[in-house]
């Protein structure tokens, strides 16, 4: 066998993504936040870029013909060593520049909600808008706790506890891997003492280590028989979950309607105390599309606010067109001004075509508009992409996680999409069809739920066809349980 280094010439053509269109896919896909922090780190690097602020925005143009007028019109040329030669090669750059920033301001005006004169100042809105940091569990128990007289050698141990307690009320170790934590300053009764007290805080059942003893500690809070209550929850949890009440009363010699009180007692009870005190902050959605029904017609703009509108600073672009600045100087310049001017059209881009899915969308989906859920039509993705001659990719980037508020609610632009299942009378989409699975369920007798099976038939009595199978998954995903836990007895 020989070996041995040649040169082969291969042509051949390869499809690559420009840089320019990179961007706009990458903006595309941002919903109207995660744009704002974009745009905002933007302004932050590149000194080209401007923020038109609303006073801007009213300012008068410069006269035709007026000495300022001229100085705009003025071609650029590139910053090389020699400008003489390639000032035609790039003049037309910055004309284009010139030219479109009115057609960049009839984008934003054409798709962005409507000022009012005189709203109120953003700054101090959001500021006001801005939920205060939530209390934590540990410092509602501190609170509580360092009201309590006891032993300095109880606080140390109790402190401790507190702060080894989850978001969900419970402790997470055991006294003595506490105790052994702390050293030999404290005793495992120094433990048992602070563990006391804490368990007399509010919320009742925190500090707990079980489920079990969650639930008794909540028994002194509510009426009833506590020594059966006790029994229940010590005993017959398991035969709870699963619905099994003949079976809980006769073990326990109770009658079903006695079984039946307790457990509706039972159910009172948190068995995750903590949960109330997460320090997880509520996710607030700004819809990226806004629809309004006005004299029986929807119309629809685009959340526009909380995007900056953008313009190339005339500052950046006369040290450009000045020769006699430093050439690499100029050469920086000039890339920064054409990034700032990818960044604006990208954005321009991401209005259109967003606009243009999500009207497409209202088009389509007129009839869950007007009567709601039960007349939400199946579509795909690329009937949409038909219908706007684009690729099913873009619109499937354009509603990612993007919402639309409707006269009907706030919703992901994706729920719009749904799949279809057959039926006697044609197409029907499966969020209607899930929904008609819950409906048959709903109006079932409670003394003998339905199976899934016979859910199934009585599903294609009504003219669809589904499986065994899609139902349960169906069931599931609408969070009911099982015919045997539906059961009343």
């Amino acid at each position: 066998m020989r070996l041995e280094f040649a040169q082969i010439h291969d042509l051949r053509q390869v499809q690559k993504l420009a840089p320019q269109l990179i961007h706009s896919i990458e903006i595309l896909q941002l919903p109207v936040l995660e744009l704002q922090d974009r745009v905002q780190q933007e302004l932050e690097e590149n000194p080209t870029l401007e923020r038109i602020e609303e006073q801007d925005e009213r300012a008068e143009a410069p006269e035709e013909g007026s000495a300022e007028a001229a100085k705009e019109e003025e071609p650029v040329a590139e910053a090389t060593e020699t400008p003489e030669r390639s000032a035609e090669e790039f003049e037309s750059t910055f004309e284009e520049l010139e030219s479109r920033q009115a057609e960049w301001d009839d984008y934003f005006n054409q798709f962005s909600v409507s000022r009012i004169s005189g709203e109120k100042d953003k700054k101090l809105e959001a500021m006001q808008n801005t939920a205060a940091k939530p209390i934590t569990l540990q410092d509602h128990l501190l609170d509580q706790f360092n009201l309590l007289e006891m032993p300095p050698r109880v606080r140390t141990v109790g402190e401790n506890l507190i702060y080894n307690i989850d978001r969900n009320g419970r402790l997470q170790f055991s006294l003595e891997e506490i105790v052994q934590s702390i050293g030999s300053s404290v005793t495992a009764e120094d433990a048992r003492d602070a563990l006391e007290l804490i368990q007399s805080l509010d919320p009742p059942g925190v500090g707990a280590r079980t489920t079990e003893e969650c639930l008794l500690l909540q028994l002194k809070t509510v009426e009833g028989d506590y020594e059966f209550l006790k029994e229940l929850i010590l005993h017959h949890l398991e035969d709870i979950k699963k619905n099994r009440l003949p079976q809980i009363a006769r073990k326990t010699g109770r009658t079903l309607e006695e079984v039946k009180e307790a457990i509706e007692i039972l159910s009172k009870l948190n068995p995750f105390p903590g949960a109330a005190f997460s320090t997880e902050r509520a996710q607030f959605i700004i819809p990226d599309v806004i629809v309004e029904e006005i004299d029986g017609e929807y119309m629809l703009t685009l959340e526009e606010s909380f995007i900056p509108h953008l313009r190339i600073s005339n500052h950046y672009k006369s040290i450009v067109r000045d020769k006699s600045n430093d050439v690499e100087a100029r050469k920086y310049i000039d890339k920064k001004i054409k990034a700032a001017k990818w960044l604006i059209d990208s954005i321009v881009q991401r209005q259109q075509t967003l606009y243009n899915v999500a009207s497409e969308l209202v088009n389509s989906q007129k009839a869950f508009l007007d009567h709601g859920l039960s007349h939400l039509r199946p579509l795909k993705m690329q009937d949409v992409a038909d219908k706007l001659g684009i690729h099913v990719s873009t619109v499937s980037r354009a509603i990612a996680e993007k919402y639309m508020q409707t006269p009907r609610g706030i919703f992901p632009m994706k729920f719009f999409f749904s799949g279809a299942v057959k039926t006697q009378d044609g197409d029907e989409s499966r969020v209607r069809v899930k929904q008609r699975v819950q409906e048959v369920i709903e109006s079932e007798d409670r003394a003998n739920p339905l199976s899934d099976d016979e859910i199934a038939d009585k599903m294609k009595a009504q003219g669809i066809d589904i499986a065994r199978r899609t139902v349960t998954k169906y069931r599931k995903a609408l969070g009911i349980a099982s015919s045997r836990q539906r059961r009343e007895y």
